[in-house]
């Protein structure tokens, strides 16, 4: 459904509102994202700022696909099929690459920044990875203006969550650095102030990506001094040793002691570094002393 600003005919707006998939006038997620976010059924500020006009000239998705290959090097997407593991039975199997650098995709994905929302969305469908991590560099500078306190819009903070959760459920934030890049910056702001359920949700998932989507997401309450969501998750996840998980929970943990409170932290591991993987304990232990890490290492 198209989303049309409040008391003005879709039939008579200037602009082509971008069809935002599974979205309704109500901004509610779509039916496969409904369980995952309370969305309230905000009222229209006459902010519609993905709407696509005519005289915006190429805000497409091809456009942003033809500027980055024209920045695709060959050498460089080999080296990142195998940093980023695209091997057969590899956690990123079936990625493709292109060979774009990633201070080049940002620069690429800046110039951009109006692209519709419903472009975003094709971005994000695309097969090359470097397409992907331009649309989510594109979400997140406009959630960070969306977010602002006093000329933001919830309307559209709430079309970038639908459109990033359909993303993840369909799959198409597929590696870690995608997820890293996002997760904090999108529902991060989102769920700043409101139940965090769907982050347990998340977090109770199979999926190496959502699991990791709810951890990494926690760094943005870490930044704003709330430690609690991040311990709970972290205890939730501790029996999984996939390695992404592993880092993820590590690097959190050690955040926490880092920028919220030390004590949190030595509580934490305490009560569980018997339990802990050896990753996720060196990383969470990595600004401790020497003996400290010894003590934790002796329990496991």
């Amino acid at each position: 459904m198209r989303l049309a600003p409040t008391g003005k005919s879709a039939d008579t707006r200037n602009a082509t509102d971008a069809e935002i998939p599974g979205a309704d006038t109500a901004c509610m997620p779509p039916e496969h994202t409904r369980r995952l976010v309370h969305v309230p059924a905000w009222r229209d500020e006459g902010r519609i700022r993905w709407s696509y006009h005519p005289d915006m000239g190429e805000l497409t998705a091809e456009a942003v696909r033809t500027a980055l290959a024209e920045l695709a090097d060959p050498a460089d997407a080999a080296h990142l099929r195998r940093f980023f593991k695209c091997g057969p039975g590899e956690y990123g199997e079936g990625d493709v690459f292109i060979g774009v650098r990633v201070p080049q995709t940002r620069k690429v994905a800046k110039q951009f920044g109006g692209l519709p929302l419903s472009e975003v969305d094709r971005l994000l469908d695309s097969e090359v990875h470097e397409h992907r991590l331009a649309a989510l560099v594109i979400l997140n500078a406009r959630m960070a203006t969306a977010s602002r306190v006093r000329t933001g819009s919830a309307e559209e903070q709430c079309a970038i969550v639908e459109l990033y959760l359909a993303a993840m459920r369909r799959g198409r934030i597929n590696n870690w650095d995608l997820v890293d890049v996002s997760a904090e910056h999108i529902l991060g702001p989102w769920l700043l102030e409101q139940p965090r359920d769907p982050l347990y949700e998340l977090a109770a998932s199979d999926s190496l990506w959502e699991r990791r989507i709810a951890l990494l997401t926690t760094f943005a309450f870490i930044k704003a001094g709330d430690a609690s969501t991040t311990l709970a998750l972290c205890e939730r996840v501790l029996s999984d040793r996939r390695d992404l998980i592993q880092k993820a929970a590590g690097w959190m943990l050690r955040e926490v002691g880092k920028r919220v409170d030390p004590t949190a932290l030595i509580d934490f591991l305490e009560a569980h570094a018997a339990d802990m993987g050896r990753t996720a304990l060196s990383y969470a232990t990595e600004h401790l002393t020497a003996e400290q890490r010894a003590h934790y290492r002796a329990q496991r």
